[in-house]
């Protein structure tokens, strides 16, 4: 790793600092502050994983219940992000008046006091869904407007590593969670976007609220980019407003319609900008991968982050016009006869499944899996309309069937009750293709999760491809 040989650190870091966890994300704090020259201990339950940091780096180690006990040794707690606020250590240093930030945070401070040189451009996305793709979406365009621009955080490489690269990365375009939002107090980048807000990760906030306001932390830059058309990112920029924390901050909104003074919309096929000139037309809404209305909201974000950055229309085209969605977000993974399989998989929610079944008119869709208690009712309500058929397994795949039977009882609705998992996609491909026909789309959308069956949604869509190539072999 590259670092100023003589930094100037955060007096919060010139003590001794706990680090809450020993997974990945406190190893990589423990790497950073201990190539600085940090002194710092690891708390955490898991032995094992506690020795191998401190084998590896020599640190202290001590149980949680230990590290409770002497909270006054330390200067700051740095907590990996899955720690949750009411952890009774992080509770305890936070009564004890610690400073308590996480790995995003930490690296935000260090980077600020140039502990890597320059300070970099921080580019932030965050979002329920879309976060992925917008954020690969938006390098792809800084990176065909000639920046040295990477995707970070939960995408690419961890935001540490990035910083502290041989080959200096000036733009950041950075990924992430609700989690990691949370504990980032004074992060405030260049660009900031908020896409979309729906219920998720509420057992770990405490209520949907706190959860809105985590997420609504990436608007607290130099400019704030949000998805107009969501009502729940509009009440957390009016939230913002009202409470003057976007006083000297540029607001530039994203919708599907027409757009607006100070947004970016779509306008007669084509993505339009007034937030940065007066109806500048930037590139065909087309063609747009993923396919649809939920790739258009990310071409959109994407293209006011990149022109807040200073990109010109015809390099956002060049770069929106090469890039291709990552897997399992929507790709059109085979063809037959006219229809289309789309790996969407990666909808594990009710809301991302929304979002891909937006713009369909002729779908046949797959799925199921786990709703840890997530409703569908209101998804189906919107959609069924739209439907051929629909084909559901996994564990809770009777609650989408119920659902689906009182909106639309003239549905053919069909159950996969194999618990295997290339079995149970096997025939749920099988009989999805039993009402294809040219202008279809069978889509793998589950709106739930996937450790029901599968190992990740990875397997899953990759195990719904599969089956879709072998059975449907054009002649």
């Amino acid at each position: 790793m590259t670092y100023n040989s003589s930094p100037e650190l955060p007096v919060e870091l010139r003590g001794t600092v706990l680090v809450a966890g020993a997974g990945v994300s406190g190893l990589g704090c423990v790497r950073m502050l201990s190539d600085l020259g940090v002194a710092v201990v690891v708390a955490d339950d898991n032995d094992t994983a506690r020795l191998r940091i401190a084998e590896a780096f020599g640190t202290a180690h001590l149980s949680v219940s230990r590290a409770r006990q002497q909270l006054q040794d330390f200067s700051a707690v740095v907590t990996s992000p899955g720690w949750r606020p009411d952890s009774p250590l992080l509770v305890d240093a936070s009564t004890a008046g610690l400073p308590v930030i996480g790995d995003v945070e930490l690296a935000w401070r260090l980077d600020r006091a140039g502990v890597f040189g320059e300070p970099h451009t921080w580019v932030v996305v965050t979002g329920t869904n879309g976060k992925t793709t917008t954020t690969a979406m938006t390098t792809a365009m800084l990176q065909a407007g000639g920046l040295r621009a990477a995707s970070v955080g939960n995408i690419g490489v961890a935001v540490g590593d990035a910083l502290a690269a041989t080959e200096r990365i000036d733009i950041l375009v950075a990924e992430l969670s609700s989690f990691q939002l949370h504990w980032s107090d004074s992060l405030r980048p260049a660009v900031g976007a908020l896409l979309n807000i729906a219920e998720d990760h509420i057992d770990w906030h405490g209520s949907m609220l706190e959860y809105a306001a985590a997420k609504a932390k990436a608007l607290l830059g130099h400019v704030a980019v949000v998805g107009v058309d969501d009502a729940y990112v509009v009440d957390q920029l009016d939230r913002l407003v009202a409470e003057g924390h976007l006083a000297e901050t540029k607001v530039v909104g994203f919708t599907l319609n027409e757009p607006q003074a100070g947004q970016i919309g779509i306008s007669e096929g084509q993505i339009v900008d007034r937030a940065f000139a007066e109806g500048l037309i930037i590139a065909p809404a087309t063609g747009i991968s993923p396919a649809g209305p939920a790739g258009q909201l990310d071409a959109l974000a994407a293209t006011a982050m990149a022109r807040a950055c200073g990109v010109d229309a015809e390099e956002i085209a060049a770069g929106l016009s090469k890039f291709e969605v990552s897997g399992h977000r929507g790709q059109v993974v085979h063809t037959f006869r006219g229809a289309q399989f789309v790996d969407n998989s990666k909808a594990t929610n009710p809301h991302a499944a929304e979002a891909a079944l937006s713009g369909l008119e002729s779908v046949i869709w797959v799925a199921g899996g786990q709703l840890k208690g997530a409703e569908v009712h209101e998804l189906v309500c919107k959609h069924a309309g739209n439907m051929k058929a629909a084909v559901l397994l996994g564990v809770d795949r009777q609650q989408f069937a119920d659902a689906l039977r009182e909106v639309r009882p003239s549905l053919p609705v069909y159950l996969i009750d194999a618990t295997d998992p290339a079995e149970a996609m096997a025939a749920a491909v099988s009989q999805a293709g039993q009402h294809l026909t040219a202008g279809d789309v069978v889509l793998l959308a589950p709106a739930a999760a996937s450790l029901d069956m599968f190992s990740g949604m990875g397997q899953r869509g990759d195990m719904f491809a599969e089956a879709a190539r072998a059975q449907f072999v054009e002649e």
